[in-house]
């Protein structure tokens, strides 16, 4: 691993913390988490995307306020949306098992890669908040009304910071800066 490698690391988990923060006001708001961690894989490669966003998260657990919301701590993470944020390393590692197959196609596998990493992460955060949330009501929450709380509000924004994470990982002036030795 070469010290740019380091640093590009480093700023793409910053860069994640930064887009965690940013929440765009809509009838359920959102943040730009899932579109850092897409465009930190896109523009890193996998290995590391994958470790961007895994330091994204250590630094989290200790106490670092980079979650949304300017959160930070353990408690994040077992809280229950903390299985969003743990689907992003599944979602990371998928991303990267596709690599082989974007040298034949660098269009269509890499929107994939990103559809059925949303779909992982989804997966993890719905799991997890279900536990979490039924664990701490007398009143269970069906698997429906979890998915109309925490899934079908974000999946046309997710698709939006999919597009846009393609996009801008098309740029080729930007590919060439980050492939440059410092």
């Amino acid at each position: 691993m070469k010290t740019r490698d380091i640093v590009y690391i480093g700023i793409f988990s910053a860069i994640i913390a930064i887009c965690s923060w940013i929440s765009v006001p809509f009838t359920v708001p959102f943040t730009l988490q899932t579109f850092a961690v897409f465009l930190s894989v896109l523009l890193l490669g996998g290995k590391y995307g994958t470790v961007s966003v895994l330091i994204y998260i250590l630094l989290g657990a200790a106490g670092i306020p980079v979650f949304s919301g300017f959160k930070g701590g353990i408690g994040v993470l077992l809280g229950p949306t903390g299985g969003y944020i743990i689907g992003f390393i599944a979602s990371s590692l998928l991303m990267w098992a596709f690599e082989p197959l974007k040298t034949k196609n660098q269009t269509v596998f890499p929107i994939i890669s990103m559809l059925l990493g949303l779909l992982v992460c989804y997966l993890f955060g719905t799991i997890w908040f279900s536990c979490v949330y039924n664990n701490g009501t007398d009143t269970p929450a069906s698997i429906s009304m979890i998915l109309s709380w925490c899934v079908i509000p974000f999946i046309i924004p997710d698709l939006i910071k999919i597009f846009l994470a393609f996009l801008i990982s098309r740029n080729k002036a930007l590919k060439t800066i980050l492939r440059k030795d410092l």
